[in-house]
């Protein structure tokens, strides 16, 4: 007999790709020209003109055996010691090649972390809102998922329920900065914050509380004030799970990284486990074509004036419609407070001007909606004046 959960996950989509394969039906319906589906992070930047410049020349200038082959499990060398050498001019952290584990994208990156830390009876905390896949990835590995609330106006994490929350089967504190679905990027001074509470609860404990950091969003920042902190500088016992598939415009080539910080207590034994944990998962060898692309390219973005110019756009005009919105300081996503209690039903009403949300209930947080603005500007200027007709609705 199959097993029940794999089923259960197998038998049903989440509910973003659920609307997203609706808009498909949609568009064949009436014209993909008047659905507004704002459902799923799917780029719509094209990738920088040096992602296609790279790939061709690998391709030309590497035999194909070489290029095509396996690499080492944990990933090419020199992709790994050229992205450490980047990371450490970046942000002034000392990374090197022995630090990285190449991964599948973010998912994988995740998944092998959890896996490579959780014990029986073990547990992990986030603050909602959050990538719902986050809680199928610690389930899988029999540990719990513990979820937090943030603050309403500012989708700060609520500190004071973290204090509460931490005990001896934590393991893993997991933020996402800038955040998905808020756009909300952690400060220095937030990062500090769960520094000094993990660094006090740990040593009372006189076991590591790691913090894992997932950073598919990083570089996707639109003003110059905005600065994502690299938590390796405030934390030792850090995780960092990394995609190009944001930045890079690439999601369909699967290619990240894990980074384990070298001052974590026993760093190599816990890279050791990293190893293991992707062993067990099948995640050996990322694509070697895109693991040489990602090292050429790394610190690079694809055009983030269409996201800033996208993200203004929507914005002002929810704001001037009367909607509260979450000011997303980066990601490609705007989280906006539902115009009635049931985000379900504002969702619902919201169909009938052919406008395509996500229920903010997916995220852990109830009462609002995620538009993904990830999309063609003119689709975002079309969409407008229907949302002004639902806001009407609602007597905004």
């Amino acid at each position: 007999m199959y097993n029940q959960k794999m089923y259960a996950l197998g038998s049903k989509r989440s509910t973003i790709r659920e609307i997203f394969e609706y808009a498909k039906k949609r568009s064949a319906e009436i014209g993909a020209e008047n659905v507004f589906d704002f459902s799923i992070g799917n780029p719509s930047v094209p990738a920088p003109d040096a992602v296609n410049e790279s790939i061709c020349r690998i391709v030309k200038e590497t035999p194909s055996v070489a290029l095509h082959g396996y690499t080492s499990a944990q990933g090419d060398k020199t992709v790994r010691d050229t992205i450490a050498q980047k990371f450490t001019q970046r942000f002034g952290v000392e990374l090197s090649g022995e630090d990285l584990y190449m991964t599948c994208g973010a998912a994988a990156s995740l998944t092998i972390t959890f896996h490579a830390l959780a014990n029986e009876g073990d547990e992990f905390i986030v603050f909602a809102p959050y990538f719902p896949e986050y809680a199928v990835f610690v389930a899988g590995t029999g540990a719990k998922l513990t979820v937090l609330p943030s603050d309403e106006k500012t989708m700060l994490p609520d500190f004071a329920a973290l204090e509460r929350a931490l005990n001896p089967h934590v393991k893993g504190v997991l933020i996402n900065s800038p955040n998905n679905p808020s756009g909300v990027v952690y400060d220095g001074a937030t990062i500090a914050r769960f520094a000094e509470i993990l660094e006090r609860k740990s040593s009372e404990y006189g076991a590591p509380i790691y913090l894992i950091s997932d950073e598919p969003y990083r570089e996707l920042v639109y003003d110059k004030e905005t600065v994502v902190p690299c938590v390796m500088k405030y934390y030792n016992n850090t995780i960092i799970c990394y995609s190009y598939s944001k930045s890079l415009s690439m999601p369909g080539e699967r290619v990240g990284y894990i980074a384990v910080n070298p001052q974590a207590d026993d760093a190599k034994a816990l890279y050791a486990a990293v190893c293991g944990a992707g062993r067990i998962l099948g995640f050996v060898c990322a694509p070697a074509l895109f693991q040489r692309v990602a090292a050429e390219c790394d610190g690079m973005t694809a055009d983030l004036s269409v996201y800033k110019r996208n993200r203004d756009l929507l914005y002002n005009g929810l704001t001037d419609c009367g909607f509260t919105c979450v000011y997303p300081d980066g990601a490609f996503y705007l989280f906006v407070k539902a115009a009635e209690e049931d985000a379900a039903a504002f969702c619902e009403r919201a169909k009938k001007y052919e406008l395509l949300l996500v229920n903010g209930a997916d995220f852990g947080y109830k009462g609002w909606v995620r538009i993904a603005y990830c999309v063609q500007t003119e689709r975002i200027e079309k969409a407008l004046p229907l949302f002004k007709k639902l806001a009407e609705e609602y007597g905004l």
